[in-house]
């Protein structure tokens, strides 16, 4: 007998994708991520630029950032679940 592997949607996707990033999906919903890459290339380039996002952004320093992008930032941060 074949397991079908339940299709992840966009959204579950873009949700996950930290997790993904980071290695820390267990194995099963890492298999869904990765089924659902294969044929979306939406997904595909939005994982793509995620990457180089944190690639980029882990290079800066706190010299690089103007006090006004700092609070922005911040108060991006802090309304986020609001």
């Amino acid at each position: 007998m074949t397991e079908t592997i339940e299709q992840l949607s966009c959204q579950e996707l873009v949700e996950l994708v930290t997790d993904y990033l980071e290695g820390a999906l267990p194995a099963e919903q890492r298999a869904r991520f990765d089924a659902h890459l294969e044929p979306c290339r939406g997904c595909t380039a939005y994982l793509e630029q995620m990457r180089a996002t944190i690639e980029l952004v882990g290079r800066l320093t706190p010299e690089d950032v103007s006090p006004e992008a700092e609070a922005a930032l911040l108060g991006v941060f802090h309304n986020w679940k609001s």
